[in-house]
């Protein structure tokens, strides 16, 4: 059976989670299936709320952020994530950016950050 997962992440100690959680609540996410970090200090802290989500999906899951930044910290961490989940048949539901990748346009914009993603596999050492 098919689960709709969400992820919040909030930077630093002053950061919030509660209006991310909100906006996922209101998107008929349960609260209890949300992963969620709190991240403070270094960019190469692991993200252990990430990992778990990634763990836990599954083929004809639905994964829920409020923006597609949540995803990673940096570029090419958001675009391998986007391609772990399109490779693994895990749907992307992004709320402030309106990608869906259950849609035929959300499928497109997925295939281009999973390209990008190959692509900077290939060009690093």
């Amino acid at each position: 059976m098919a689960a709709t997962l969400g992820y919040a992440t909030a930077a630093g100690d002053s950061g919030s989670l509660d209006e991310q959680l909100a906006e996922l609540a209101a998107a008929g996410v349960d609260p209890r299936r949300i992963f969620t970090d709190k991240t403070a200090g270094s960019a190469d802290k692991m993200r252990a709320g990430l990992l778990a989500l990634l763990s836990y999906a599954r083929a004809g899951d639905v994964v829920v952020v409020v923006a597609l930044e949540r995803l990673g910290r940096t570029v090419t961490e958001v675009t391998h994530t986007v391609a772990d989940l399109t490779t693994r048949g895990i749907t992307l539901r992004c709320l402030a950016d309106g990608l869906d990748t259950a849609t035929a346009t959300g499928r497109v914009v997925a295939k281009v950050l999973t390209d990008l993603a190959a692509l900077d596999a290939e060009v690093r050492p």
